[in-house]
């Protein structure tokens, strides 16, 4: 959603207080060394107009379950690697024409579970493809963690680090739960708008694993990618369509299910998921559906006809009903998989002054904006993570002023409206701007969010700017080796009506 700011939007904002800020909380982006290539207005607004990042995604499991013994239950569906963006490519060759051999320009990277006991596992990311799998990651029984996050580590074959980009959290289980599940365990049931992995392993033969995944336009059963998809719950009486009517809450078996493909949009028609048992589809089951649960997927309103596959090919298999129980149909392999859920930990950057020395790590992620006040003392609140001090707030090609305030917080000042239109004393007409981190060596880190100025109705009453209370305040707490009381700093979120 854009964020906007403006007369209109001040009076709704000033009905919430400001955050209170720590003091000792507050740093400012150190000074600039010599030899680090500070971001130019130049190269922004080149980035800007030709988008090469470099983007990593980590697609994985929420759940892993543990291996017991010598047994090594091989993470189901395997992480996996994609890489995303020009900036791969054009770094590569930036790298052959400074000289470097193609064995030096290549990416290397290893992958891991965090854990010392286990050797990082190498990736080929060089396979011609956008994406590796990493197929033999495990968890022994002698590793006690409840949780834990994957590893990657990437540098260039010149032996040049990139950095280490971790995945989401995964929670550790034993075993598939085979008693009835309840919303106690809300962590292991499968809640509606999230994302699942289906997987079909006929005999339970590791090598006949399967996944339902989306590719040139079909839905198929794929050996090598799978695919997430978003489960939503819909309404019994939800009709076939193109547009539909969402809901929240858990999956429990008989709901009527939409699946998404979360990459290409394709949907499978309704479908009432079952539970399964020893291949019989119980029609009555109302429990609700667990992590690695065996599940059929019955489509709605066909006669007993159930979503199945037959080699690489997804097709409608008919269950037979149960003769002795009116209460089960009889299905076969293909139509039995089982259910995961799955998560994403995705990182973009770009070297925008040119390669750096120092790792890309740790990447900032940005999640949401929170604007205080309006006119000429607009400050916006940035929440997220991985924030340091030597990052700066961009607002498209403006360098905005910045304050640090932990990992999860930082500050900075809105440019007033004349950085973008020259000749504008206030708001005419919405403009809109991207808003970037960037790091005192270049690196742009795109947040893939957006500030709006929303129109105001003519000249602002003048007032003392935000910049110039921050670079007060900065000075004095220079000087006096202090910050400002906590009264002044909250000061500078107050709305200007």
């Amino acid at each position: 959603m854009p964020h906007q700011y403006g007369s209109s939007m001040a009076a709704a904002v000033s009905l919430q207080s400001p955050p209170q800020l720590q003091p000792q909380q507050l740093q400012y982006a150190p000074p600039y060394r010599s030899d680090e290539q500070r971001l130019t207005r130049e190269a922004m607004e080149r980035y800007l107009r030709e988008r090469s990042d470099m983007v990593i995604v980590i697609l994985h499991a929420k759940v892993a379950q543990k291996s017991y013994g010598n047994e090594k239950r091989f993470f189901c569906p395997p992480p996996c690697i994609y890489l995303y963006g020009d900036g791969w490519r054009l770094r590569q060759e930036q790298l052959i024409r400074d000289g470097e051999s193609e064995q030096a320009a290549q990416l290397c990277a290893f992958i891991g579970i965090g854990n010392s006991d286990q050797d990082m596992q190498q990736l080929d990311l060089n396979n011609g493809k956008q994406y590796c799998a990493a197929k033999t990651l495990y968890i022994s029984d002698s590793d006690k963690r409840k949780h834990f996050m994957l590893s990657v580590k990437m540098f260039y074959g010149s032996g040049h680090d990139i950095g280490v980009f971790h995945s989401k959290r995964i929670k550790v289980i034993s075993k598939p739960s085979k008693k009835k599940q309840s919303l106690k365990n809300a962590d292991l049931c499968i809640a509606s708008g999230t994302k699942v992995a289906l997987f079909n392993r006929l005999r339970s033969q590791t090598v006949s694993t399967r996944y339902l995944h989306v590719e040139n336009g079909n839905f198929h059963a794929s050996s090598t990618q799978w695919g997430a998809f978003t489960i939503h719950l819909l309404d019994d009486d939800e009709s076939e369509s193109e547009e539909f009517s969402v809901r929240d809450g858990y999956v429990h078996y008989g709901s009527t299910v939409k699946l998404v493909c979360s990459v290409t949009g394709m949907a499978l028609p309704r479908l009432i998921i079952r539970k399964v048992d020893k291949q019989m589809a119980l029609l009555e089951a109302d429990d609700p559906v667990s992590q690695l649960h065996k599940c059929a997927f019955y489509m709605k309103d066909t006669e007993r006809m159930y979503l199945c596959l037959s080699q690489e090919r997804i097709i409608q298999f008919q269950a037979t009903p149960c003769p002795k129980e009116p209460n089960k149909e009889m299905i076969n392999d293909g139509a039995c998989w089982t259910i995961i859920s799955t998560d994403k930990a995705e990182y973009q950057f770009f070297e925008g002054m040119g390669p750096v020395r120092s790792p890309v790590t740790p990447v900032p992620l940005v999640h949401s904006l929170h604007l205080n006040g309006g006119g000429d003392v607009a400050m916006l609140e940035l929440s997220g993570e991985n924030f340091t001090p030597n990052l700066q707030v961009w607002f498209g090609d403006v360098e905005a002023e910045t304050m640090y305030r932990c990992q999860e917080s930082m500050l900075c000042v809105v440019p007033d409206i004349s950085s973008f239109r020259g000749e504008w004393l206030w708001v005419r007409q919405p403009t809109q701007v991207p808003v970037s981190l960037v790091r005192n060596d270049g690196i742009i880190y795109a947040t893939g969010l957006t500030f709006t100025y929303t129109p105001e109705p003519g000249p602002r009453p003048h007032c003392t700017p935000a910049e110039d209370i921050m670079r007060v305040t900065h000075a004095a707490s220079a000087a006096s080796e202090r910050l400002p009381p906590i009264a002044d700093v909250a000061a500078w979120s107050q709305p200007h009506v």
